[in-house]
């Protein structure tokens, strides 16, 4: 059985956790450590002790020592840190698609006024106090300021509420939001990289890329927590190990 265990724990520990041994020496090279030490050095301690126990029994049975194995314990360790960076992969690559989906609701034109008619323009020709339209059914191209008309507007995308706003003379409106009755003019206020949306956007791009506040407060704890652990590991073994060589 521990033969067993110890040919399905190898590819686990080698294959699966490589990883951890390259981010461990990475790290080595710049004489610090971080996460991926302190994971590559717990689980090697595990399968190295429990290839021994395996290997040469009798290191431990002639000392009164049962030979347990811990295979399962160095797997579970790269398995449950590999299932958590996974999630975490997933996660941003859920935030990267709403991202897209965000974007992807922009607006392509505008329909401004221009010697009293309207006119259908692309949205990167709308200048700023430029008077706009905004009818059913539409969105809202750009920012701005409602001076005629009435309705109400769907704002969900950007403030999370359900209920449709009212919209009025003098009230603002936000670029990308939905009117859904009513029509209005409208003065343009901001213009492109002005938008709620479009600064959105690149901020949640950012956030999804960046590591967060939690995890580099972890490293850093990392750097001064497992030199420590692994010098009072040394210190034990031989606080244990020279005593019992004298009886011997």
């Amino acid at each position: 059985m521990n033969y067993l265990l110890w040919a399905l724990a190898t590819p686990v520990q080698f294959w699966a956790g490589w990883r951890f041994y390259k981010g461990a020496l990475g790290a080595l090279k710049h004489r610090t450590t971080d996460m991926n030490t302190l994971i590559a050095v717990g689980s090697s301690a595990a399968y190295i002790y429990s290839v021994i126990a395996t290997v040469f029994p009798n290191v431990f049975t002639s000392n009164g020592i049962k030979a347990n194995v811990y295979f399962d314990t160095s797997a579970a360790i790269i398995t449950l840190i590999l299932l958590g960076r996974y999630l975490e992969a997933r996660a941003k690559g859920q935030t990267s698609e709403a991202i897209k989906k965000l974007i992807g609701l922009q607006p392509k034109t505008a329909v401004v006024f221009r010697g009293g008619e309207e006119k259908q323009i692309p949205i990167e020709e709308v200048g700023r106090g430029r008077p706009g339209s905004g009818q059913t059914g539409e969105r809202v191209p750009v920012d701005g300021i409602v001076r005629e008309g009435y309705s109400s507007l769907d704002e969900s995308m950007i403030t999370g509420e359900s209920i449709p706003v009212e919209k009025k003379s003098g009230d603002e409106v936000i670029g990308a939001t939905i009117n859904k009755n009513g029509s209005f003019k409208f003065e343009a206020t901001k213009i492109r990289q002005g938008y709620d949306l479009g600064a959105d956007c690149p901020t949640g791009g950012r956030a999804a890329g960046q590591q967060s506040a939690g995890a580099k407060l972890a490293d850093v704890i990392a750097s001064y927590f497992v030199p420590i652990v692994i010098g009072i590991a040394v210190v034990t073994f031989l606080v244990w190990f020279l005593p019992g060589r004298r009886r011997i």
